[in-house]
């Protein structure tokens, strides 16, 4: 059985993409939500993602363009950011950050799945007869 690809349905907005002190063109917006769709290959239960691209003027120019992922899913959300002198290279980072946090995520899960740890109760059970 081939892997559904993830398309985004306008009905359901499951990526969100904001730009802060710079405009954001279609081909940004629809670049940013190709990338990010990979992430839905680890976890299907991903509520939403919001990127927030940002450019800061007035910090150094190798460190001007920011972008920062959030993922909402069941249990702790994850968050990461990176910057560097070009958009497009802070927008692939902050995506293979948050696909890494995915991958420890599923990991630690299907470890978890497979290795159960005993369960010390404080009482003594009564036994069945």
């Amino acid at each position: 059985m081939a892997a559904k690809k993830w398309k985004p349905n306008p009905a359901t907005p499951r990526i969100l993409v904001r730009g802060i002190h710079l405009g954001l063109r279609e081909a940004l917006k629809s670049a940013a939500v190709e990338k990010a769709s990979r992430l839905f290959r680890h976890q299907e239960r991903i509520v939403r993602l919001r990127f927030d691209l940002e450019h800061d003027q007035t910090s150094d120019p190798a460190q001007a363009f920011i972008a920062k992922g959030h993922i909402e899913i069941h249990g702790p959300d994850l968050v990461a950011s990176v910057s560097s002198d070009d958009l497009q290279k802070s927008l692939d980072g902050v995506i293979d950050k948050l696909d890494g946090m995915l991958r420890k995520r599923a990991s630690a899960a299907k470890a978890k799945r497979r290795h159960p740890h005993a369960v010390e109760l404080p009482a003594d059970l009564p036994k069945a007869d």
